[in-house]
Formats: structure tokens, C-alpha cells, sequence
């Protein structure tokens, strides 16, 4: 049985609790043992995270200790999968570039509203309704789906996978809002994404 840790927190907008409660019930239909947790304190726990073959972090905004991001840093290193989608992912920690470079890219800015965009994803395309994520990301990433950004038409990733150490990454930008979820095309990526990553 493949074990997955949930660690979720942050800023309330990103909704972490209803999101990540979403896939934490997916990947026990997927025979996942999964455990949750409301502390970065998780972090600190070498042998949970040793026995972990999955974290999926849903933690927007605020501060990680340096004790803690070397915790994970480490574990991902070792073989501990990482995965997670929007703010949750690539708006975590603002000022913790290591944490930045183990996940590959950072938020840097959306358009004020809501906006439509289209993903492209190798010869197929889908639309969403959501925040639009202008990004800096590693060009080392392995990127699996772009967008052109509505305010000047560069071609921006969406979503991208990255090893680390023996580690798997994955990182969508969609997700800002509980429907973003129910547009199959997302859905199904942030599934594959979360069992790709999976040590």
C-alpha cells in the first residue's frame, strides 16, 4: 500500500481544507493509506517522512522554517514524491528560494479577475475559467501543458514535472477554486500528476 501525507494550511482563499480533502478521498480510492495534517511541523518528522511516498501540499503563503524545508527538502531527495496544484504549490513560502528550487517555479503575479484561457497539453487543448498564474520556472522542468497569457500572449507553463535528487515533482497552476476541479482535463491531470510523482 503506497502511503500519502497531506499537509495543508495557509491562506483561507485557496479554500486547502475542501481542495485537498478532494484528493485525499482520491487517492484512498486508489488504496492510498493517506494521513492529513494542519502543521508544517509535519516536516520535522524524518521517520513519517521516510515511510511517506507521497506529500501533497496544499499550503499558500506563509513561512516555513529553515528546519522545516530541510525536512522536506531532504525527504524529496531521497525518494519522497511532492505534488500539489496552484497556490498551494508555486505560492508557498515566498521567501524560501530553496524551497523554490526543489518545486521549479515560483507565482509572480494573475490578472485582478477571473479570466478564460486555454491549456495546451501535446495535441490536445482545454479551456478553464479561473485565475490565470504568470510564473518563473526552472528551464530544467519537464513542462506537460502551457498557456499564452491573456495580458500579452506569452507562452506561459501550466503545469510541469521535476526530479529531485531520487525525488518526483509535479506542479499544476490551475486550482484556484473548487470548480477549477471539475473540468475533467484538470482533474484527471492533478490524478496522474499525484500517482507520477508517488515514489
Amino acid at each position: 500500500m503506497k502511503t500519502a501525507l497531506v499537509v495543508r494550511g495557509g491562506w483561507d482563499g485557496h479554500l486547502p481544507v475542501e481542495a485537498s480533502d478532494r484528493y485525499a478521498g482520491e487517492l484512498r480510492s486508489l488504496g492510498y493509506e493517506v494521513t492529513v495534517s494542519d502543521s508544517l511541523d509535519s516536516y520535522l518528522d524524518a521517520e513519517l517522512l521516510a515511510r511517506t511516498d507521497l506529500v501533497v501540499q496544499c499550503w499558500t503563503m506563509g513561512s516555513i522554517s529553515a528546519a522545516q524545508v530541510e525536512g522536506l527538502t531532504a525527504a524529496v531527495r531521497a525518494g519522497t514524491g511532492f505534488a500539489g496544484w496552484h497556490g498551494g504549490i508555486v505560492d508557498s513560502f515566498r521567501d524560501e528560494t530553496r524551497y523554490q528550487q526543489m518545486t521549479g517555479g515560483q507565482f509572480v503575479y494573475h490578472p485582478a479577475e477571473f479570466v478564460e484561457y486555454t491549456v495546451r497539453t501535446g495535441g490536445s487543448k482545454f479551456t478553464v475559467h479561473t485565475e490565470q498564474y504568470y510564473v518563473h520556472t526552472d528551464p530544467a522542468n519537464e513542462v506537460l501543458a502551457v498557456t499564452d497569457f491573456v495580458e500579452d500572449g506569452t507562452t506561459l507553463p501550466v503545469t510541469w514535472t521535476r526530479k529531485w535528487g531520487s525525488g518526483r515533482v509535479f506542479v499544476t497552476t490551475i486550482g484556484h477554486k473548487l470548480d477549477d476541479f471539475d473540468v475533467p482535463e484538470v482533474d484527471r491531470m492533478i490524478i496522474e500528476g499525484l500517482q507520477w510523482a508517488t515514489r
